[in-house]
C-alpha cells in the first residue's frame, strides 16, 4: 500500500446525516488502492428459527455507524490511520437455498483471504459464520473461536436440516475447523432443551462463560480466562448482537433476558489486543424490532472495537 489510509469522510466538513452511507462512512474499496481490512454486509436470513429480518442488519448498522469517529480513546488507536479499512458492500448470497448461500459466502470470503484482506463481516443470521469459518482456517489452519452470544449454537439440526443459524459451531467442529483446546462460548443463558445441550457442547470443543458470570466476577477476570482459553493461535470472533441484554439490544431475532451490558460486552472485546485475531462477524440485528437504533448502535460499537483491536495488533507488529 502506498500512501496513509484513506479513511471517514471529515465530520467538520460533512454533517454526519449526510455523506456516503458506509461503515463509519469509510471510502468504498473500489476507491482505495489497497484494503487491509474489509467491512462486508451478508443480507441473509433464511436460517433463523424465530424471528426473521436479519438480511436488513448490514444496512442498519452501517447507518447507525455514522458517530463513529476516528481514535479511540479506551485503546489509544485510531483504527483507520493505523490500516486501510474500506467498505467492500454486501456479498450476495442465495436467499432460497441455505446451502448454496454458504458455498457462495465460503467462495467470495477466500477471494478476499487471497488479496490479503481480513474480514469484519456483518450479518445476517449466525449460519454465515460456518463459510467464514471455513475460509479462516483454510487459510490457518484450525483456529479458535470466541464466541459472544445468548445461545450455544451447536445443535445438530431444526426440523432435521443441518445448516440453520443454531448449527454452524457443530459443523465447524466436525469439519475439523476448530482448535478443540482453544475455543470458548461467552455470554450464554436462558432455558436449554437439557443437560446433554452442555455435555455435548464441550465434546465439540467448548468451554462456557455464563451471563451470569459477569454479575460474580469482574470484567477483568472474564477476560483474563478468555486469554488464557485462546491462547496464541490464530483467532476468530463471533458476536451474535443477542448476547446483550435485550434492554441494550431489542432488535434481534431471538432476545433472552439476563445479558450483558454494552459496556461490559465492548470492555471484553478490549481485551483481545495482542491476541491474533484474524476475522470477526457481527450477526443477528434484525432491525424491524429495534427502537431508537440501540441494537444498531451497540453493533456499530462492537465494529468499531474489533477493528481497533486488529489496528492496534498491527501497530504493536502482531498481526499473524
Amino acid at each position: 500500500m502506498t500512501g496513509a489510509p484513506r479513511g471517514p469522510i471529515d465530520a467538520t466538513r460533512v454533517p454526519r446525516f449526510a455523506g456516503p452511507a458506509t461503515f463509519a462512512r469509510l471510502p468504498r474499496a473500489d476507491e482505495v488502492e489497497h484494503v487491509d481490512v474489509a467491512v462486508v454486509g451478508v443480507p441473509f436470513d433464511s436460517g433463523v428459527s424465530y424471528r426473521p429480518g436479519a438480511r436488513f442488519g448490514p444496512a442498519h448498522v452501517r447507518a447507525s455507524s455514522k458517530l463513529l469517529r476516528p481514535y479511540n480513546p479506551a485503546l489509544d488507536v485510531s483504527p483507520f490511520a493505523e490500516q486501510q479499512v474500506a467498505d467492500a458492500g454486501d456479498i450476495a448470497v442465495n436467499p432460497f437455498d441455505i446451502s448454496a448461500a454458504i458455498a457462495d459466502l465460503e467462495q467470495a470470503a477466500r477471494a478476499f483471504s487471497a488479496r490479503g484482506t481480513r474480514l469484519l463481516t456483518i450479518g445476517g443470521d449466525h449460519t454465515i459464520a460456518l463459510p467464514l469459518l471455513r475460509a479462516v482456517a483454510a487459510e490457518h489452519g484450525p483456529i479458535a473461536v470466541v464466541h459472544f452470544d445468548a445461545h450455544l449454537d451447536t445443535w445438530d439440526t431444526y426440523f432435521g436440516e443441518p445448516y440453520t443459524h443454531g448449527t454452524p459451531f457443530r459443523r465447524a467442529s466436525e469439519e475439523g475447523l476448530l482448535d478443540p483446546a482453544r475455543c470458548l462460548h461467552v455470554g450464554i443463558r436462558g432455558p436449554l432443551y437439557g443437560p446433554d445441550d452442555l455435555r455435548e457442547d464441550g465434546v465439540l470443543g467448548f468451554q462456557v462463560v455464563h451471563s451470569d458470570d459477569y454479575q460474580d466476577a469482574t470484567v477483568a477476570s472474564v477476560v483474563e480466562r478468555m486469554r488464557r482459553r485462546l491462547g496464541t493461535g490464530p483467532v476468530y470472533v463471533s458476536v451474535d448482537i443477542d448476547v446483550l441484554d435485550p434492554a441494550h439490544a431489542p432488535g434481534t431475532g431471538t432476545p433472552e433476558a439476563g445479558g450483558l451490558t454494552s459496556r461490559e460486552l465492548l470492555n471484553t472485546l478490549r481485551g483481545l489486543v495482542g491476541l491474533n485475531v484474524v476475522g470477526a462477524d457481527i450477526v443477528e440485528v434484525a432491525p424491524a424490532y429495534d427502537h431508537a437504533e440501540l441494537t444498531g448502535i451497540a453493533a456499530a460499537h462492537v465494529g468499531y472495537e474489533l477493528l481497533s483491536v486488529l489496528a492496534r495488533n498491527r501497530r504493536d507488529g502482531l498481526s499473524g
